[in-house]
């Protein structure tokens, strides 16, 4: 992804995602704006963008971190949200034995006292293989995976759904559902 895209795509999730009122939109409560207030409304508080250049970063996202509706009218971040305008109705899944969670070593001794919590965020955000949770950890410092128990934890009741972009989400994750290596 090119500087622009990035510059775009960094700018999108902090407006979908945790400050939609900082250029003046609403989210619906699953998080979809009218793409062409997002465009209007952006212009109108500095950032360039068109129609065009959103669907570049949509397509070309690594991540997935933005869902284009089925009509093409609509945007929004996939997950990660902490503005409480949010509240995405996920289809609860059954996750795969196990789950895992990037993070920085830092954060180990907190985890092993409390577990996984979702802290501002509306989930915690797990996924499906080790090198993603590595990438992950690595933003945040020193990277360490942890495993999560995650089939366990829903034969235990625990909930899990399926994000669009493919990450899976939870609300908590207890230390007992947890393997540190």
């Amino acid at each position: 992804m090119n500087k622009q895209l990035n510059k775009i795509s960094k700018f999108l999730s902090y407006i979908l995602r945790h400050q939609p009122e900082a250029i003046g939109i609403t989210l619906d409560s699953d998080g979809w704006v009218n793409i062409d207030s997002l465009i209007m409304q952006a212009n109108q508080h500095g950032e360039s963008l068109t129609r065009e250049l959103l669907e570049q970063v949509v397509k070309t996202s690594d991540k997935k971190r933005f869902t284009i509706s089925d009509d093409d009218l609509k945007i929004r971040a996939a997950q990660g949200h902490s503005t409480q305008q949010v509240k995405i109705s996920h289809v609860e899944q059954i996750p795969p034995d196990f789950l895992y969670h990037g993070t920085a070593t830092r954060f180990i001794d907190s985890i092993k006292k409390q577990g996984l919590v979702a802290g501002s965020r509306h989930y915690v955000h797990l996924s499906d293989n080790e090198k993603t949770a590595n990438i992950v950890g690595k933003r945040h410092g020193k990277p360490v995976v942890l495993k999560v128990k995650a089939l366990l934890m829903h034969q235990q009741g625990f909930k899990f759904y399926l994000a669009d972009n493919g990450v899976w989400l939870t609300n908590t994750v207890h230390t007992n559902f947890l393997i540190f290596d």
